[in-house]
């Protein structure tokens, strides 16, 4: 997986566009990294013809953690945007997705964020 670049939330629509339109036909996850001070959202892409990919990241502070929603120019993302927004607290703005994973969760702490702290209250019976 090779890193290409970073882009502002707010040109990331139109750069997976540009990318789409360049081959690269596949939007095979979205993640992010939780570095404490800042968050950092992975679009991984593939080009499943020429078998490339590439990585694009978007810098977001934790303070103000959203981005725009890109399941209308990748229907593979719409696990992952979900999956974003219950687990590290990211918002995703422009749609209204139902929960994926955690149906019963209160929604105050994310799990997979650095300054989660596990407690009895969070185990299963």
């Amino acid at each position: 997986m090779r890193f290409d670049r970073f882009e502002g939330r707010d040109s990331i629509r139109g750069a997976l566009e540009k990318e789409k339109e360049l081959g690269m036909n596949y939007l095979s996850k979205i993640t992010a990294v939780d570095y404490t001070d800042h968050l950092e959202v992975c679009y991984f892409l593939m080009d499943l013809e020429k078998r490339g990919d590439e990585l694009i990241k978007v810098r977001l502070e934790n303070g103000d953690a959203w981005v725009p929603s890109v399941e209308d120019i990748f229907r593979s993302a719409d696990w992952y945007e979900r999956e974003l927004r219950e687990m590290f607290g990211i918002e995703i703005r422009g749609r209204d997705a139902k929960r994926l994973l955690l149906e019963k969760w209160d929604g105050k702490e994310f799990p997979l964020r650095k300054s989660f702290r596990w407690n009895a209250d969070y185990k299963s019976d």
